[in-house]
C-alpha cells in the first residue's frame, strides 16, 4: 500500500496509484452489497445516520491508514445507483467504465486549462472534441439558414452542464444584443433560463404557451409580434418533465422572420444527433445560433460533460480576458494559446478528456446504438403500461422518459407510492405535472435494461399502490 501522502502524478505515480484503486474498487463493491438496491433504506435521517456512523471524525488529529476504503465504501453504500433498472427518475446516466477510467488519468495529471502552460495537450484535446461535436449540430452542408456562411466556425465550450450552457448561451445574446435584449421562452423550458435572465440582470422572461408540453409557433409569433425587441428566443429539445422536442424548424422559421436570436435547449435531446434513427426529431436543430448539448445524460459520462455549440465562434470573442499571469499579449502574439476565452472559470478540468475517449472507441454507430436501445426500453415500457388496465399512460414518450400513475389514483396517492419506494430503497421514480395531474415519471438511461426489468418495476409500483 503506498503511503497516503504518495502523489497521483509524476513517474512514480502509476505505481502509487495502483494499490489504491485496488482498494476503492473493492470498497464499491462491498458498499454496493451492503446497499441492496437502486437506493439506501430508511429515508433520509436513516441514511444520513448510516454515514455519520461509518466515517465518524472527518478530520481527527492522527489520521487512518484504513479512510479511503471506509469512506469509499460508506459512500457507495448510501448511494443512488444509476445503473441500477429499478433507478430510474431523474437524467443521472450510468457512466460508461472507459469514460470512468479516462477521468482518473485528468485527476492524476491534474491540467487545469486557464492556461496553456498548464494544459499543453489537453488545449488541443478540446478544441478537436469541441470543433467535432460543433460540425455534428451545424451541419456544413445544410446551406440557407441551417447551414453554415463561409465566414462562420463554429465550435463549442466546455461547460459544468446544462445549466452553465444556458447562462453562456444568454450571456452571448446579451453581449450582442444589449441588455435590452429579452427571453422569450416556453412554458416547457428549464428552469435554468429564467434564472438566467435574472443572474444577468435582463427584463422578465416571456412566457408562451406549450400546449401539450411543447411551444406553439403561433404563440411565440404572436408574442414577437407584440414585444419590442431585440429577442432571444430559447426553444427546448428534451424536456426534463416528458422529454418533449419543440417544434424547432417552425420556432426557427418564426425567429428568422422577426430576425430574432434562437438557442436551444438540448441538454437532453441533444444524444440523438448519433442515431440515424433518431436524429430526424432534432430537425431544425442546426437553425440555431446556439445549442445546449449534455455528454452526461445521453452520452454516458461522468458528470460534468456540458457543452454550449456555437454557429459562429466570433460570438466567443466577448468572452475574452486578459489576466497577465495566464494569457499576457506578448505570449499570445509569440503563439502561446489564450484559453482564458473558453469559459467563465479559470481554473477548470479537461472534461475533453473522457468525451474524446468515448467518441473514438465506440464512434457515432456506437454512441447511436446505445441511444436507440434505450429509446426504445421507453417504447416497451410504454406499451406495458398501456396494455395493463391498473395503469393510465400520459403519452407515447418521444426520449426515453415516460409518464405513467395509477389508474383513478389521486395526487397524494401518487406522490405517496414514490415516496414509499424511495423510502424502502426499492425504486427511485420521478415525478412530474402534467395536465394538470401529477405523474410518475421513468427516465431510462441504462441501455442495458431489460424488458423483464421493464415488466418488474410496473409490478413494483402496483404492489405498492393502496386499493
Amino acid at each position: 500500500m503506498s503511503t497516503p501522502a504518495s502523489l497521483a502524478s509524476g513517474p512514480e505515480g502509476p505505481h502509487a496509484l495502483r494499490p489504491l484503486l485496488d482498494t476503492v474498487l473493492h470498497a464499491l463493491s462491498e458498499g454496493a452489497l451492503l446497499r441492496q438496491g437502486p437506493l439506501p433504506a430508511g429515508g433520509p435521517d436513516a441514511v444520513a445516520a448510516r454515514m455519520r456512523a461509518a466515517v465518524g471524525d472527518v478530520l481527527p488529529d492522527q489520521g487512518e491508514p484504513n479512510a479511503l476504503h471506509t469512506v469509499v465504501r460508506a459512500l457507495a453504500e448510501t448511494a443512488a445507483d444509476p445503473a441500477d433498472p429499478f433507478c430510474t427518475a431523474h437524467l443521472h446516466c450510468p457512466p460508461l467504465a472507459l469514460a470512468t477510467a479516462a477521468d482518473l488519468a485528468v485527476s492524476a495529471l491534474n491540467p487545469s486549462l486557464d492556461s496553456w502552460d498548464q494544459a499543453p495537450g489537453a488545449s488541443e484535446l478540446e478544441a478537436l472534441v469541441t470543433g467535432a461535436l460543433a460540425r455534428e449540430v451545424f451541419d456544413p452542408g445544410a446551406g440557407g439558414r441551417g447551414g453554415i456562411a463561409a465566414r462562420q466556425v463554429p465550435t463549442a465550450l466546455i461547460t459544468t452542464g446544462g445549466t452553465e450552457s444556458n447562462q453562456v448561451a444568454l450571456l452571448l445574446a446579451r453581449e450582442v444584443h444589449g441588455a435590452g435584449a429579452r427571453l422569450v421562452h416556453g412554458a416547457n423550458a428549464h428552469h435554468s433560463l429564467p434564472r438566467a435572465a435574472w443572474l444577468l440582470g435582463l427584463a422578465e422572461p416571456v412566457v408562451v404557451p406549450a400546449p401539450a408540453g411543447a411551444l406553439d409557433p403561433a404563440a411565440l409569433d404572436e408574442a414577437l409580434t407584440a414585444l419590442p425587441g431585440p429577442h432571444l428566443v430559447a426553444a427546448t429539445a428534451g424536456t426534463t418533465d416528458a422529454g418533449m422536442i419543440d417544434p424547432l424548424p417552425e420556432i426557427a422559421a418564426v425567429c428568422a422572420a422577426h430576425g430574432a436570436r434562437l438557442h436551444v435547449d438540448a441538454a437532453y435531446g441533444g444524444g440523438l444527433l448519433f442515431s440515424d434513427r433518431y436524429r430526424g426529431l432534432l430537425a431544425g436543430l442546426d437553425a440555431a445560433d446556439s445549442v445546449t448539448l449534455d455528454l452526461h445524460k445521453l452520452g454516458w459520462q461522468p458528470v460534468a460533460a456540458g457543452l454550449l455549440a456555437v454557429r459562429d465562434a466570433a460570438d466567443l470573442a466577448v468572452l475574452h480576458h486578459r489576466a497577465d499571469y495566464l494569457n499576457a499579449g506578448d505570449d499570445t502574439e509569440a503563439g502561446l494559446p489564450d484559453l482564458l476565452g473558453r469559459s467563465l472559470h479559470t481554473s477548470r478540468r479537461p472534461d475533453a478528456l473522457k468525451i474524446a475517449v468515448t467518441l473514438k472507441t465506440l464512434g457515432r454507430c456506437g454512441l447511436g446504438r446505445l441511444v436507440e436501445q434505450v429509446c426504445d426500453g421507453a417504447r416497451e415500457f410504454a406499451a406495458l403500461v398501456h396494455d395493463h388496465p391498473g395503469f393510465e399512460l400520459h403519452d407515447r414518450p418521444t426520449l426515453s422518459t415516460v409518464l405513467f400513475r395509477p389508474a383513478h389514483a389521486a395526487d397524494d396517492t401518487v406522490a405517496a407510492v414514490r415516496r414509499t419506494l424511495l423510502t424502502d430503497g426499492r425504486a427511485v421514480l420521478g415525478r412530474a405535472r402534467a395536465d394538470g395531474r401529477l405523474w410518475l415519471k421513468v427516465t431510462l438511461l441504462n441501455p442495458r435494461t431489460r424488458p423483464d426489468d421493464l415488466a418488474a418495476l410496473l409490478t413494483l409500483v402496483e404492489g405498492n399502490t393502496p386499493r
